[in-house]
C-alpha cells in the first residue's frame, strides 16, 4: 500500500479540505463557539495511503476508518513518515477485531455493548494502550424512527450501563457519546437528542464530555447541538470509491 501522494490529488484535497474547514469555522461563530473546540476527523474508508498522507501534509492528524484490515495496513504504511497520525476507529466493532484494533486505534467511535467494552480492554492491556470511547447510541427509538440494526448503537439505560462498563474497564477511558442521524430524521432533532443523552451521562460520569457527531452532509447541525468531533469523508475525499 503506497503512501506517496499523487501531487494533483493533493490540490483536489487541499481544496476541499480548505471548504470544509472554511464550513467549520462559519458553523462554530453561528454557535458562539470557538472552532478550536472542534476535533475533524477525516474519514478514508476506501481511499488510499496516500491520499491520508497528502492530508497529513495539509495538517490532519485525526483520520477514521471503519475497516480494521483496510485500517492496520495504511496505519502500518504511514506509521514511519507520520508518526503522529491519530486513528479513531469509526465503524461497527466485532469482540474478535478488538486485539487487532487495539494495536494502532486512538479512539473507538462505536462502543455499544457491555460485551465490546470488556473485549476492547482485553486488548488494550494486551497491547499496552488506552484507547478513548465513545459510546455509540441509537437515536432511533427516542425520536420515533425506524431502527437500523446495521448501523449499531445502544438504546434507552442501555447508554448508561455500557458507559458504565466503559469507566470501569482497565485501558479504556470513557470520552463521551457517538451518534449518527437516523435516515430521513431532521438531523438538528437528532443531535439535540444526542446532547440531552449526554447531559444524563455525565451526571454519572462528569467526564465524558466529548460528542462525535456530524458527517459532510449536517455536520453545522452537529456543531449547533454541541459536538466536539465531525466524522467527514466524502466532502473532503470525494465520491467514495467502490469497496475492494
Amino acid at each position: 500500500m503506497s503512501g506517496a501522494p499523487d501531487p494533483a490529488r493533493a490540490r483536489e484535497l487541499a481544496g476541499r479540505l480548505a471548504a470544509v474547514r472554511g464550513r467549520v469555522a462559519a458553523a462554530a461563530a453561528a454557535a458562539g463557539r470557538e472552532p478550536a473546540e472542534l476535533t475533524l476527523v477525516v474519514v478514508t474508508k476506501f481511499f488510499p495511503a496516500g491520499d491520508v498522507a497528502a492530508l497529513a501534509a495539509l495538517g490532519v492528524r485525526d483520520v477514521g476508518e471503519s475497516r480494521d484490515q483496510e485500517a492496520a495496513a495504511k496505519a502500518a504504511a504511514l506509521e514511519p513518515a507520520h508518526p503522529d497520525l491519530r486513528w479513531h476507529f469509526v465503524g461497527q466493532l466485532q469482540t474478535n477485531k478488538c486485539r487487532a484494533v487495539a494495536r494502532y486505534a486512538r479512539a473507538v467511535h462505536s462502543v455499544d455493548r457491555v460485551r465490546l467494552a470488556a473485549a476492547l480492554s482485553a486488548a488494550a492491556g494486551a497491547a499496552g494502550r488506552e484507547l478513548d470511547c465513545f459510546v455509540q447510541v441509537d437515536l432511533a427509538a427516542a425520536l420515533g424512527a425506524a431502527v437500523d440494526p446495521a448501523r449499531g448503537g445502544a438504546a434507552g439505560a442501555d447508554v448508561l450501563r455500557v458507559a458504565d462498563a466503559v469507566a470501569a474497564a482497565p485501558g479504556l477511558r470513557l470520552a463521551g457519546l457517538m451518534a449518527v442521524a437516523p435516515r430521513g430524521e431532521e438531523p438538528a432533532r437528532a443531535f439535540a437528542q444526542l446532547a440531552r443523552t449526554g447531559e444524563r451521562v455525565r451526571a454519572e460520569h462528569p467526564g465524558a464530555v466529548l460528542l462525535s457527531a456530524g458527517m459532510s452532509g449536517d455536520l453545522e447541525a452537529a456543531v449547533a447541538a454541541g459536538a466536539t468531533h465531525l466524522r467527514v469523508g466524502s466532502a473532503v475525499l470525494g465520491a467514495r470509491p467502490a469497496a475492494r
